[in-house]
Protein backbone atom coordinates (compact mmCIF):
# COMPACT_ATOMS: atom_id res chain seq x y z
CA UNK A 1 0.00 0.00 0.00
CA UNK A 2 1.43 3.38 -0.99
CA UNK A 3 1.46 6.61 1.01
CA UNK A 4 -1.23 7.97 -1.36
CA UNK A 5 -3.55 5.19 -0.16
CA UNK A 6 -2.97 6.34 3.43
CA UNK A 7 -3.91 9.89 2.42
CA UNK A 8 -7.09 8.75 0.67
CA UNK A 9 -8.13 6.74 3.70
CA UNK A 10 -7.37 9.64 6.07
CA UNK A 11 -9.65 11.88 4.00
CA UNK A 12 -12.50 9.37 4.37
CA UNK A 13 -11.81 8.64 8.03
CA UNK A 14 -14.26 11.17 9.47
CA UNK A 15 -17.09 9.25 7.80
CA UNK A 16 -16.15 5.84 9.20
CA UNK A 17 -17.72 6.53 12.61
CA UNK A 18 -21.10 8.05 13.30
CA UNK A 19 -21.40 11.48 14.92
CA UNK A 20 -22.60 9.75 18.12
CA UNK A 21 -19.57 7.45 18.16
CA UNK A 22 -17.18 10.36 17.70
CA UNK A 23 -18.96 12.33 20.44
CA UNK A 24 -18.69 9.39 22.84
CA UNK A 25 -14.96 8.97 22.10
CA UNK A 26 -14.39 12.68 22.67
CA UNK A 27 -15.78 12.37 26.21
CA UNK A 28 -12.87 10.16 27.33
CA UNK A 29 -11.46 6.70 27.14
CA UNK A 30 -11.91 3.55 29.16
CA UNK A 31 -9.90 0.87 27.36
CA UNK A 32 -10.29 -2.79 28.29
CA UNK A 33 -6.60 -3.65 27.96
CA UNK A 34 -3.10 -2.35 27.45
CA UNK A 35 -1.50 -4.05 24.44
CA UNK A 36 2.31 -4.00 24.49
CA UNK A 37 3.51 -5.16 21.09
CA UNK A 38 6.29 -4.87 18.59
CA UNK A 39 6.56 -1.92 16.21
CA UNK A 40 6.76 -4.41 13.32
CA UNK A 41 4.41 -3.30 10.55
CA UNK A 42 3.09 -6.85 10.12
CA UNK A 43 1.72 -6.95 13.67
CA UNK A 44 -1.54 -4.99 13.90
CA UNK A 45 -3.10 -5.08 17.38
CA UNK A 46 -6.61 -4.12 16.25
CA UNK A 47 -6.57 -6.87 13.59
CA UNK A 48 -5.36 -9.48 16.08
CA UNK A 49 -7.86 -8.50 18.80
CA UNK A 50 -10.76 -7.05 16.78
CA UNK A 51 -10.55 -3.97 19.00
CA UNK A 52 -12.73 -0.98 18.16
CA UNK A 53 -11.78 2.65 18.78
CA UNK A 54 -11.44 3.41 22.48
CA UNK A 55 -11.08 -0.20 23.65
CA UNK A 56 -7.33 -0.91 23.34
CA UNK A 57 -4.53 1.23 24.78
CA UNK A 58 -1.38 0.50 22.76
CA UNK A 59 2.33 0.63 23.42
CA UNK A 60 4.51 -0.47 20.52
CA UNK A 61 8.27 -0.76 20.85
CA UNK A 62 11.05 -2.41 18.88
CA UNK A 63 10.93 -6.04 19.93
CA UNK A 64 8.00 -5.46 22.32
CA UNK A 65 10.68 -4.61 24.89
CA UNK A 66 9.50 -3.59 28.35
CA UNK A 67 12.13 -1.38 30.02
CA UNK A 68 13.30 -2.28 33.50
CA UNK A 69 11.54 -0.34 36.27
CA UNK A 70 13.29 3.00 36.77
CA UNK A 71 10.70 5.67 37.65
CA UNK A 72 13.16 8.55 37.31
CA UNK A 73 14.31 7.54 33.82
CA UNK A 74 11.75 9.66 31.99
CA UNK A 75 11.05 6.69 29.69
CA UNK A 76 8.00 7.26 27.50
CA UNK A 77 7.36 3.50 27.54
CA UNK A 78 7.32 3.39 31.32
CA UNK A 79 5.14 6.50 31.42
CA UNK A 80 2.66 4.84 29.05
CA UNK A 81 2.45 1.72 31.24
CA UNK A 82 2.09 3.85 34.38
CA UNK A 83 -0.69 5.94 32.81
CA UNK A 84 -2.59 2.90 31.56
CA UNK A 85 -2.49 1.10 34.89
CA UNK A 86 -2.67 3.91 37.45
CA UNK A 87 -4.71 6.56 35.61
CA UNK A 88 -6.95 4.54 33.30
CA UNK A 89 -7.19 1.55 35.63
CA UNK A 90 -7.00 -1.01 32.85
CA UNK A 91 -7.73 -4.54 34.14
CA UNK A 92 -5.63 -6.51 31.63
CA UNK A 93 -2.20 -6.19 30.03
CA UNK A 94 -1.29 -8.20 26.93
CA UNK A 95 2.38 -8.45 26.00
CA UNK A 96 2.49 -9.78 22.45
CA UNK A 97 5.59 -11.21 20.80
CA UNK A 98 5.69 -12.59 17.28
CA UNK A 99 7.52 -14.84 14.88
CA UNK A 100 9.94 -13.47 12.27
CA UNK A 101 10.92 -10.65 14.65
CA UNK A 102 13.89 -8.60 13.45
CA UNK A 103 14.61 -7.29 16.95
CA UNK A 104 14.75 -10.79 18.43
CA UNK A 105 16.93 -11.90 15.53
CA UNK A 106 19.29 -9.03 16.37
CA UNK A 107 19.28 -10.10 20.04
CA UNK A 108 19.94 -13.72 19.10
CA UNK A 109 22.95 -12.85 16.99
CA UNK A 110 24.17 -10.18 19.43
CA UNK A 111 23.48 -7.17 17.26
CA UNK A 112 25.09 -8.37 14.04
CA UNK A 113 24.17 -5.96 11.26
CA UNK A 114 23.18 -3.17 13.66
CA UNK A 115 26.52 -1.36 13.83
CA UNK A 116 24.99 1.83 12.45
CA UNK A 117 22.03 1.70 14.85
CA UNK A 118 23.55 2.35 18.30
CA UNK A 119 20.28 3.54 19.88
CA UNK A 120 18.53 0.33 18.80
CA UNK A 121 21.41 -1.78 20.13
CA UNK A 122 21.17 -0.02 23.50
CA UNK A 123 17.37 -0.43 23.58
CA UNK A 124 17.60 -4.14 22.78
CA UNK A 125 20.50 -4.69 25.17
CA UNK A 126 22.42 -6.72 22.60
CA UNK A 127 25.54 -6.89 24.78
CA UNK A 128 23.70 -9.14 27.22
CA UNK A 129 23.13 -11.90 24.69
CA UNK A 130 25.67 -14.43 23.46
CA UNK A 131 25.98 -14.69 19.69
CA UNK A 132 24.18 -17.79 18.48
CA UNK A 133 22.39 -18.81 15.35
CA UNK A 134 18.58 -18.93 15.60
CA UNK A 135 17.01 -22.39 15.74
CA UNK A 136 14.81 -21.45 12.78
CA UNK A 137 14.52 -18.43 10.51
CA UNK A 138 11.22 -17.42 12.16
CA UNK A 139 13.00 -17.23 15.57
CA UNK A 140 9.94 -18.76 17.25
CA UNK A 141 11.78 -20.33 20.19
CA UNK A 142 13.89 -17.24 20.79
CA UNK A 143 10.88 -14.91 20.48
CA UNK A 144 8.92 -16.93 23.03
CA UNK A 145 11.86 -16.85 25.42
CA UNK A 146 12.13 -13.10 24.87
CA UNK A 147 8.39 -12.67 25.53
CA UNK A 148 8.70 -14.47 28.86
CA UNK A 149 11.55 -12.15 29.83
CA UNK A 150 9.37 -9.09 29.11
CA UNK A 151 6.57 -10.51 31.26
CA UNK A 152 9.07 -11.07 34.08
CA UNK A 153 10.30 -7.48 33.75
CA UNK A 154 6.74 -6.15 33.88
CA UNK A 155 6.02 -8.15 37.05
CA UNK A 156 8.89 -6.27 38.73
CA UNK A 157 7.04 -2.93 38.47
CA UNK A 158 5.78 -2.35 42.04
CA UNK A 159 2.39 -1.00 40.95
CA UNK A 160 1.93 -3.93 38.54
CA UNK A 161 2.91 -6.49 41.18
CA UNK A 162 0.57 -4.91 43.76
CA UNK A 163 -2.39 -4.91 41.40
CA UNK A 164 -1.79 -8.49 40.26
CA UNK A 165 -1.57 -9.67 43.87
CA UNK A 166 -4.80 -7.84 44.78
CA UNK A 167 -6.63 -9.27 41.77
CA UNK A 168 -7.14 -5.89 40.08
CA UNK A 169 -4.87 -6.66 37.12
CA UNK A 170 -4.19 -9.68 34.94
CA UNK A 171 -1.05 -10.14 32.83
CA UNK A 172 -1.17 -12.13 29.57
CA UNK A 173 1.57 -13.24 27.19
CA UNK A 174 0.53 -13.76 23.59
CA UNK A 175 2.61 -15.02 20.69
CA UNK A 176 1.49 -14.20 17.15
CA UNK A 177 2.70 -16.32 14.25
CA UNK A 178 2.90 -14.14 11.17
CA UNK A 179 2.98 -17.04 8.72
CA UNK A 180 -0.04 -18.88 10.14
CA UNK A 181 -2.04 -16.05 11.73
CA UNK A 182 -2.39 -18.14 14.92
CA UNK A 183 -2.10 -16.67 18.41
CA UNK A 184 -0.65 -18.68 21.28
CA UNK A 185 -0.79 -17.95 25.00
CA UNK A 186 2.25 -18.09 27.28
CA UNK A 187 2.15 -20.48 30.22
CA UNK A 188 1.18 -18.89 33.54
CA UNK A 189 3.79 -20.72 35.60
CA UNK A 190 7.43 -21.68 35.17
CA UNK A 191 6.47 -25.38 35.45
CA UNK A 192 4.42 -25.16 32.26
CA UNK A 193 6.63 -25.09 29.19
CA UNK A 194 4.38 -25.06 26.15
CA UNK A 195 2.58 -22.12 24.61
CA UNK A 196 -0.97 -23.20 23.84
CA UNK A 197 -3.33 -21.96 21.11
CA UNK A 198 -5.50 -19.10 22.36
Amino acid sequence: MSFDNFVRHARRHSHLLSADQRKQLAQGQSPSALFIGCSDSRVTPSHITGAESGTLFELRTAGNVVPKYAPDSGSSEMGTIEYAVLQLGIPDIIVCGHSHCGAVTALTIAGRGLDELPALCTWLGTDAQAATEPEDSAVRTESKRHLRAQLDTLREYPFIRDRIESGRLRLHGWFYEIDTGLVYVAPQSAEEQDFLPL
